[in-house]
């Protein structure tokens, strides 16, 4: 055999030294879950700085030619006893809302010795650190350069957590300071409306010292340092208590966030505060969020934490490690891939997938839509990439993962099998004019059943009456007290008729009241249910209903089928309302009350001149609520300047649209205001719109729609599927005409069909008060016994908690 310095020299004008932006693979095989942790150890290709387990490197060489890997192993460390004794320093305390990062929650990270090597191939030569050590110094710096190079995985930690970090607030630098003689003492203070001794604000302009913001569960504080920013205009605000020589929390007002304050050291100073001798007394806002999210109750009743736990282990078994709040990702692909749909298109076709991934399989949904099992964080970066929550290591709403990975199911599918058909179901919305008696009849696609909890029908109102009375009093002994809502009651309030006011009837072409009925126009082989937890309170403060429902194990939805047109029921007339327009323009036609911005035959020609008149008292008045300018224009529009209701209505009903916060699009404006004329559109976008299966009018209107931007216009495109000529409702749904008596199931793959009766297999529980924070975990049955998916813990379930389930998942049960 060669020498391995000959042998080495022979191939080092292979190895290339990583450049800025490489992607260096050092912690996970991009066909596998290989790591440097598993049997073989991983081998990095220094050419492409793929990572592959040894199971797959014989593979990469003979498709690439390749021949110099980097080998890299790692073993445990034996427990070093000199650290367990009174000298250990103390664990950290968490101040971030995540695990196993810096700051986060700890995990115990296991300690490992690296060993790294070059191996050669075919012959499989080893070139060790003391063979380098002889070897010329361009060989050797090629080596270490590769060696030290940054992870993608650390990277992508880096660049995800970046989105925490607090900026510099813009009022720092020149904020005003009051000469109004205050100084604030070390301790003692108190709220000067309330008198409040905790949850204290001090006001960094004029020194006021007020009490923070009440929770929505009563806690915290009376609101006073927010009116008192409300009357003055004062924007920061430091928290007393956890002022310390290395900082303190301070909250922009007008920013609404925490931000940073790189003068506070003489901003506190100037009310006589010294901040080098300050000692933090109180919690920061972070820890308290971290506290209220480990509550005792929900947290140790999901998962299960009061019972010994037998561990489960095989295939299906396999726990997924949490990459810093990767809970919901983990919990929603574990039960996604217990359904054979996505089992066969990712796992039984894995040997076809790999043969035919691309040269960089880790940027291939079908390649890394595979990898369920250890520590996902290739499949994590491309399912989050470009994306605003998602790319981020923030917690996130399961519900809202689930359906973004549909999309990209949909997106990398148009020309095979789609496993998301499995939860595609067609709803149909029968509006009644109460007037007229007459009706109007659309379907639409829609995933996920969103069931309301009616809090008023809680069995237990006089206890929980009493709690709130107790603890409205001061009463710290008062228990928490969970309302118990009937399921029959969440489902009544899903399919009760809904009252339109101002609804806009075609016969006889005035306002009047209507009602909406849902129900569905096919049912899906499996059925998710969300149950809708979160929600606003009076304030407009996002809150998290603390409920008990006592969800049932079987579904029987036969009486919610949707029936059509009845025999002798007229339907409303299509003709269009009046304009919403200035006196002095004519117009011809205008959008149907229904809202649909992009439904062509609803305007004329003349429309692309107008301007739509809106009310900027109620515009103004959404804006302050928090949500977007172009979305509160849009609802104020298409609620016809009714008022503040009609309009807080429209937005409640529209914040799930991709194109919630898209500008006010007047269809037919081939240059008019919010709206890209088809001559200006991106030919590059419309060929990749087209390359997904779609025709070139239908990119054209998803892109205009959009003001011409791509991510938007693919998830317009895959929203509005129903909208559009390939996928009309009346090819795959029941026209209005038919009978009562006949139900064909609809032809065609993009529904499928069959009885309403479900079993349930599976549900997803959120810990805390947000969606933004605490943990998920997953529950699923699998022959016949309740398994717990808590991360990497999987474990047989004692009590599966299913009456407190955010995300229930139901398959049909064959007649």
């Amino acid at each position: 055999m060669a020498d391995v310095g000959e042998v080495l020299m022979s191939v080092l004008s292979t190895i290339r030294v990583p450049k800025p932006g490489d992607r260096v693979h050092k912690d996970e095989c991009a066909l596998s879950f290989s790591t440097p942790e598993s049997e073989g150890g991983l081998y990095v290709c220094m050419n492409s700085f793929l990572g592959f387990g040894s199971q797959y490197v014989d593979r990469h060489h003979a498709r690439s030619g390749q021949r110099a890997y980097l080998h890299i192993t790692r073993t445990r460390k034996k427990e070093d006893d000199s650290n367990s004794g009174s000298g250990h320093p103390p664990k950290k305390k968490p101040t971030r809302l995540a695990i196993g990062i810096e700051g986060g929650f700890d995990v115990e990270q296991d300690q490992y010795e690296e060993d790294v090597k070059v191996v050669i191939w075919p012959d499989r030569q080893e070139v060790t650190s003391e063979d380098l050590a002889t070897m010329p110094d361009v060989v050797r710096e090629r080596v270490r350069c590769v060696v030290l190079s940054d992870s993608v995985s650390h990277t992508l930690q880096v660049q995800q957590w970046d989105g925490e970090v607090r900026q510099e607030s813009r009022h720092a630098a020149d904020l005003k300071q009051l000469e109004n003689g205050i100084k604030i003492p070390p301790s003692g203070w108190r709220c000067e409306v309330c008198d409040l001794q905790e949850n204290l604000w001090m006001n960094l302009t004029d020194g006021k010292v007020l009490c923070g913001r009440r929770y929505f569960d009563g806690s915290g504080g009376n609101n006073h340092a927010l009116l008192h920013f409300q009357e003055t205009g004062y924007p920061l605000a430091v928290k007393l208590g956890t002022i310390t020589p290395d900082g303190a929390d301070v909250y922009s007002y007008d920013e609404d966030d925490m931000v940073l304050d790189s003068k506070l050291p003489e901003h506190l100073s100037h009310f006589g505060i010294d901040m080098m001798t300050m000692e933090k007394t109180e919690r920061t806002m972070t820890e308290l969020e971290i506290a209220v999210n480990q509550r005792v109750g929900e947290w140790e009743v999901i998962q299960e934490s009061g019972t010994t736990l037998r561990p489960l282990f095989g295939p299906g078994l396999t726990g997924m490690k949490n990459l810093g709040n990767s809970c919901y990702l983990n919990s929603v692909m574990q039960v996604l891939f217990t359904i054979p749909d996505f089992q066969n298109k990712y796992v039984s076709n894995i040997d076809k997938i790999i043969n035919e991934a691309p040269s960089d399989p880790t940027q291939d949904f079908k390649t890394q839509g595979d990898q369920i099992g250890i520590a996902p964080q290739m499949f994590k970066a491309l399912v989050g990439r470009g994306h605003p929550e998602f790319s981020t290591n923030r917690q996130q709403d399961a519900q809202e993962f689930l359906l973004h990975f549909i999309n990209m199911v949909e997106r990398n599918c148009r020309s095979g099998p789609n496993p998301s058909e499995a939860f595609r179901f067609l709803v149909e919305e029968r509006i009644v004019c109460q007037q007229s008696q007459k009706a109007k009849y659309t379907q639409r696609v829609d995933y996920i059943v969103q069931l309301p909890v009616p809090m008023d029908q809680a069995t237990n109102t006089e206890e929980l009456q009493e709690a709130e009375r107790r603890h409205e009093e001061g009463d710290s002994s008062a228990p928490t007290v969970r309302a118990q809502i009937p399921f029959t009651a969440c489902m009544a309030a899903l399919s009760e008729p809904e009252t339109l006011t101002d609804f806009w009837s075609s016969a006889v072409q005035a306002k009047t009241t209507a009602t909406k009925t849902t129900r569905f126009a096919s049912f899906p082989d499996y059925l998710v249910i969300q149950i809708k937890k979160f929600t606003f309170g009076l304030d407009w403060v996002p809150k998290k209903l603390d409920v008990s429902i006592d969800v049932p194990d079987t579904l029987d939805l036969s009486a919610l089928l949707a029936t059509g047109q009845q025999p002798g029921e007229e339907l409303l007339p299509e003709v269009a309302p009046p304009p919403l327009m200035t006196p002095d323009v004519e117009v011809k036609g205008i959008l149907g009350s229904h809202g649909n911005e992009e439904d062509d035959s609803l305007y004329s020609p003349l429309f692309s001149h107008a301007a739509p008149v809106l009310d900027d008292s109620t515009v103004s008045q959404l804006c302050e609520m928090g949500f977007p300018l172009e979305a509160c224009r849009k609802a104020v529009y298409y609620t016809g300047n009714t008022g503040i209701d009609a309009a807080m209505n429209w937005i409640m009903s529209h914040m799930d649209d991709p194109d919630f916060s898209a500008p006010l699009v007047l269809p037919g404006c081939s240059s008019g205001p919010g709206t890209t004329p088809t001559e200006s559109l991106s030919e590059e976008h419309l060929a990749t719109i087209v390359s997904m299966g779609f025709s070139r009018d239908q990119a054209t209107k998803a892109l205009r729609a959009t003001s011409n931007i791509l991510d938007r216009a693919v998830d317009w495109i895959f929203s509005h599927l129903d909208d559009l000529e390939s996928m009309d409702v009346s090819e795959g749904g029941r026209s209005a005409a038919e009978s009562e008596g006949g139900r064909d199931p609809p032809p065609g793959p993009r529904v499928r069909d069959g009885p309403g009766k479900y079993e349930l297999f599976a549900f997803i529980s959120h810990m805390g008060t947000s969606t933004m924070c605490g943990h998920y975990v997953c529950h699923i049955k699998k022959d016949q016994q309740w398994v717990i998916f808590n991360d990497q813990k999987v474990c047989a379930s004692e009590k599966p908690p299913k009456d407190l389930g955010y995300l229930y998942f139901y398959r049909r049960v064959a007649e």
